[in-house]
């Protein structure tokens, strides 16, 4: 992981906003209609070195390519694994569940229909070694066609226990046996990314959401706690084949607008998220209803070696953050960790982790990333 001192580079947490032509035929592949090859590999690199060229552009240091081709963090999973078909209706978060209207009126995408899970109906394995390679060598192709150079990049994957989350289980019937066979399969992908020579990052927002999910929607902290150790324990066994120095996992309370008031504390899962092999942590700070929590990395010290990537930007409202603002969020979380902890400093989430659900209009999403360049540059300044 990079940066050895407090001068604080930037990153993001992996998608970026899509092109309306990407998100059209995102939509009609979604819905299963035939999609010309040419067009939509034309659309995907275009669209791929405009957010590299963007992500230079806003001072990001440490880059990715935007997720363009996938419809979402998730779920673009569906084409990398057999045993994936059809959907499912399936209930809302736990805290949208508490107010209907507000999530009838706001949690829409014009792409996905959130409400709908894809169904787990065989055995999944890992048949999408082509897909990712193509999706690397885009990337790799966009780097070289903008001359664009960054301290670090980082590719994408989602964890064990976010696929068993949102894909619903109408074959194994046990959910810790449908856990370990989601791990084996996405071992695959995780060592391809990585024999690659990118930072691997890890989605797992259900690391903190699990008590979010209907299933735990009442279960006691507990409870929630066990489950989490169980994701934790088949995201290790996932990563077996991968070096922790070259991993950091993502996790957060949800990247939509709810109203959040069930989300479990920081503090009470923080031991259980470092018991994952891995040195680099990213989870939110902006977020209104956790912007306190910083106080639990005192209570709970950053481990040895690891690297905190503070979320200090919201990704929910169109609000522009203030860099002044950034850097304060950066520097009580820096008061906060030991001395010797490295900062890398990020927004709280994607900026469009499900195709066409665009809560921040493009244009102020890379105004936001400016305005982290500007924030994370002034904090630099007060903590050398």
């Amino acid at each position: 992981m990079p940066n050895d001192s407090r001068q604080i580079p930037t990153t993001h947490i992996g998608s970026l906003p899509r092109p309306p032509e990407l998100l059209d035929l995102l939509k009609r592949r979604q819905d299963g209609e035939q999609v010309d090859e040419q067009e939509w590999a034309e659309t995907v690199r275009e669209a791929t070195e405009t957010v590299v060229r963007r992500q230079v552009d806003a001072g990001i240091d440490i880059a990715n390519g935007g997720e363009q081709p996938r419809v979402s963090f998730n779920w673009y999973v569906k084409n990398r694994l057999s045993g994936i078909e059809g959907t499912e209706t399936t209930a809302l978060w736990a805290d949208l569940q508490d107010y209907p209207e507000y999530a009838d009126e706001t949690f829409t995408t014009d792409v996905l229909d959130l409400s709908e899970h894809p169904v787990v109906t065989g055995p999944l394995e890992y048949t999408g070694r082509e897909e990712a390679e193509t999706e690397l060598a885009v990337f790799e192709d966009a780097l070289d066609a903008t001359g664009a150079t960054f301290d670090d990049t980082f590719v994408t994957s989602a964890s064990p226990s976010v696929v068993t989350a949102t894909h619903v289980d109408e074959h194994y019937g046990d959910y810790e046996e449908y856990l370990f066979a989601a791990a084996d399969a996405m071992q695959t992908e995780y060592g391809l990314l990585a024999e690659a020579g990118y930072t691997l990052q890890i989605d797992a927002p259900e690391l903190l959401t699990v008590g979010q999910t209907d299933a735990y929607a009442d279960a006691s902290l507990e409870e929630i706690k066990q489950a989490s150790r169980l994701h934790v324990e088949a995201l290790n066994d996932a990563l077996e084949n991968v070096p922790a120095e070259q991993v950091r996992l993502h996790t957060c309370w949800g990247s939509y607008e709810g109203p959040g008031h069930r989300d479990t504390d920081l503090a009470e899962m923080l031991p259980i998220l470092y018991e994952a092999d891995i040195t680099g942590l990213s989870v939110e700070q902006a977020n209104h209803r956790h912007q306190h929590e910083y106080r639990a990395f005192a209570e709970h010290p950053v481990p040895d070696g690891w690297t905190l990537i503070p979320g200090v930007v919201d990704v929910k409202t169109n609000i522009i953050d203030h860099p002044e603002t950034i850097a304060d969020r950066l520097e009580r979380v820096a008061d906060a960790v030991d001395d010797d902890t490295p900062l890398v400093a990020a927004p709280d989430c994607g900026f469009g982790t499900q195709a066409g659900l665009g809560m921040v209009s493009p244009e102020i999403a890379w105004a936001k990333l400016e305005a982290l360049d500007e924030g994370a540059a002034i904090a630099s300044g007060r903590l050398a």
